[in-house]
């Protein structure tokens, strides 16, 4: 397998990236064209990883002051003057373990170090647990800052930063 290439998505990579949003619904939340047309037009960060010419992840996230209508989005903004918030990273499962995920925030930490972002916010389920996200993104530094009920109370998220002030770029 090759080093996965980091890339823009583009309006060509939208089925793909439906389809593997919809292996992980219960852990992201459910996508259509149109809502991810939508999030892609806010973005501050929407790129694919692409290994042998397939799609096999994505990271989208937006910056502080989108107008995104989110629970999470909005927690961070009432909170943090300055941060890069993640919507959703996904990587296809038979691709696990191969360094997409790292590549994907890797990435994103870069480019928000360059633009003196000095948080990366993010969120995952602690009901139902999701506990594949949590080790994943403590492996990256997370650290949690709250917790809140979303989904009409169906789930509780920890809200998740991670401080690029000190990072060093790959």
């Amino acid at each position: 397998m090759t080093t996965p290439a980091v890339r823009d998505a583009t309006a060509a990579d939208f089925e793909r990236i439906l389809a593997l949003n919809a292996m992980f619904v219960a852990e992201t939340s459910a996508m259509d064209g149109e809502k991810l047309s939508r999030l892609h037009a806010l973005a501050f960060h929407h790129r694919v990883a692409v290994i042998d010419g397939e799609v096999a992840g994505f990271l989208l996230a937006m910056r502080d002051g989108a107008a995104y209508d989110n629970d999470n989005f909005a927690w961070f903004s009432a909170r943090y003057r300055s941060f890069a918030y993640v919507d959703r990273i996904v990587v296809d499962a038979a691709a696990a373990g191969t360094g997409i995920g790292r590549r994907l925030y890797d990435d994103l930490f870069d480019r928000t170090h360059r633009l003196d972002i000095g948080v990366v916010a993010c969120e995952y389920n602690l009901e139902p647990p999701n506990p594949a996200s949590k080790a994943f993104h403590d492996r990256f530094g997370f650290a949690e800052v709250g917790r809140q009920r979303v989904a009409g109370g169906s789930k509780l998220v920890s809200l998740q930063i991670r401080d690029i002030t000190e990072y060093t770029p790959s």
